[in-house]
């Protein structure tokens, strides 16, 4: 039998388990809930909050506080040194990096083996048979899967202990069926220096029969411009004719499709969405004309929800879980797993945009937004009001960041952009003016604020040098994988960093 069809009828007979997320998603989450307890209740974390006592939701509502890196982080260090049982039963061999949106922080969170396979390795598996079932007779194991990850030093440790970036932590445990078809070979995937690393990928995959590409959109579209610049060719389609399929995830993918769709120069390209962090994997693009997920309900992972109307931090009162969510209304996410999260606040909020399936959109992050006036905008505004703007004026952006700004003598203050475009606008003040029509449809509190110049003028938009925000990542020592700039601070702080890297 061709592989092909036999990956086929094996990865699409994991369609039940992605139907059973759409018909069954309370009921999974009362399991999900059940198991995660039992499994947590002998961990020196469940003794001290008395699991066992646990008997429904209410109770673990009640006896378990919420918790943030801070308040875990003595467990994960007492685990990175190799003790035992701890967050969850057993030793924890695998510890991934991350800093969110480039904070100076770093975080090393828990990866263990049932979080890798049940959580991680399970939602790709997902995806991939969703996608087979939305275009049948595809052959995606005919060609190779070009996975563009970060860093990969992997950091050995005392105790049998690794610490380093999630990417390169599933490179390193990827299953044989998946690393027979997985570009470019581990010596340069696990690459530290992340520009040689680019160079040296660009070059290793230029001959090859790439069907798939997965990775974050900022680093992923340099990647094609690199490609691109070795092979002479004019799209990426003439270099990969069998390409058909970008994953993607970890930020907005609106304000980088029109560069994606230009530089691949294929109109049945398609392009899923995937909600995937060190903390887990949360959900997929399970239909066609939708950018909406699909929350995985029985993947080892309980969600809670806080409304960021009354969100607090660990002091929130307010906490629900998914029988309770409604559509339209933010909110930040709360999770329990089998990686030994606990009632974790992961940084992040969705939106939900239908409860008969749970689908929903990432709107953006619990401490990335501006609200320096009353207007509460947040990412997903941003990123939408500027991938309108750009089609409205036929250019393209590399990166960006906004901030308040106070200091305009005799005036009120104003939202201040950092872009780097790929191509600038012929008319910056034109793009300026569209940018605050677009953000005024989208934001009713930023409209209002608006008016009349009375509590916001108009926004001030700087054109950085090109390589500026790859320098200032660059000094962050930040380049590659899953480390994004922040598109949207309260304060001026990181403005300021980043124009001194021009």
């Amino acid at each position: 039998m061709p592989f092909n069809t036999l990956f086929s009828w094996w990865i699409g007979r994991r369609m039940d388990r992605i139907n059973d997320y759409r018909d069954q998603p309370l009921a999974n989450q009362a399991r999900m809930l059940e198991f995660l307890l039992l499994e947590g209740t002998q961990t020196s974390y469940g003794k001290a909050q008395h699991f066992s006592t646990i008997e429904n939701y209410q109770d673990f509502k009640s006896k378990v506080p919420l918790s943030d890196y801070v308040t875990l982080k003595p467990f994960i260090d007492r685990a990175i040194e190799g003790e035992t049982d701890l967050l969850w039963p057993g030793a924890t061999k695998w510890f991934a990096k991350s800093s969110g949106t480039t904070a100076d922080r770093i975080k090393i969170l828990p990866i263990t083996e049932s979080s890798l396979l049940e959580n991680h390795y399970a939602g790709g598996k997902d995806l991939l048979a969703q996608y087979y079932h939305n275009f049948e007779g595809r052959k995606l194991y005919n060609a190779k899967h070009l996975i563009v990850g970060g860093t990969g030093k992997i950091e050995q440790q005392s105790h049998g202990v690794f610490i380093g970036d999630l990417s390169a932590i599933i490179i390193n445990n990827l299953p044989i069926w998946t690393e027979l078809r997985r570009t470019p070979k581990k010596e340069i995937a696990l690459l530290e220096n992340w520009e040689e690393k680019l160079d040296r990928m660009a070059e290793s995959v230029l001959d090859q029969n790439i069907c798939i590409i997965a990775g974050v959109p900022s680093w992923t579209l340099l990647l094609l411009q690199k490609v691109l610049e070795k092979s002479q060719k004019q799209s990426i389609a003439e270099v990969w004719p069998n390409l058909e399929l970008y994953i993607h995830g970890g930020m907005s993918f609106a304000p980088y499709q029109l560069a994606f769709e230009q530089i691949i120069g294929k109109p049945d390209m398609n392009y899923v969405e995937n909600y995937n962090a060190s903390e887990g994997y949360f959900g997929l693009q399970d239909q066609i004309n939708t950018k909406d997920l699909l929350l995985l309900t029985n993947s080892e992972v309980f969600y809670e929800f806080i409304p960021m109307n009354s969100f607090e931090g660990l002091q929130s009162k307010e906490v629900i879980s998914l029988e309770e969510v409604q559509t339209g209304i933010d909110y930040a996410l709360v999770i329990s797993t089998s990686a030994g999260l606990w009632r974790y606040i992961i940084g992040d909020t969705i939106r939900f945009t239908q409860t008969h399936p749970f689908r929903f959109v990432v709107s953006g992050r619990t401490a990335h937004y501006i609200n320096a006036f009353g207007e509460k905008l947040i990412i997903e505004h941003a990123d939408s009001a500027l991938s309108k703007t750009c089609q409205a004026h036929g250019v393209q952006i590399r990166e960006y960041t906004a901030a308040p700004d106070f200091k305009r003598a005799n005036e009120v203050g104003a939202h201040h952009w950092l872009i780097e475009f790929e191509d600038e606008p012929s008319n910056l003040n034109a793009f300026c003016t569209t940018l605050d029509q677009e953000l005024k449809v989208i934001n009713a509190d930023y409209d209002a604020k608006r008016k009349g110049n009375i509590n916001i003028g108009a926004p001030l938009i700087t054109v950085v040098a090109s390589g500026t925000f790859h320098r200032w990542l660059k000094q962050k020592g930040k380049l590659g994988g899953q480390h994004k700039v922040p598109r949207l601070q309260n304060n001026d702080a990181l403005l300021q960093e980043i124009l001194a890297c021009q």
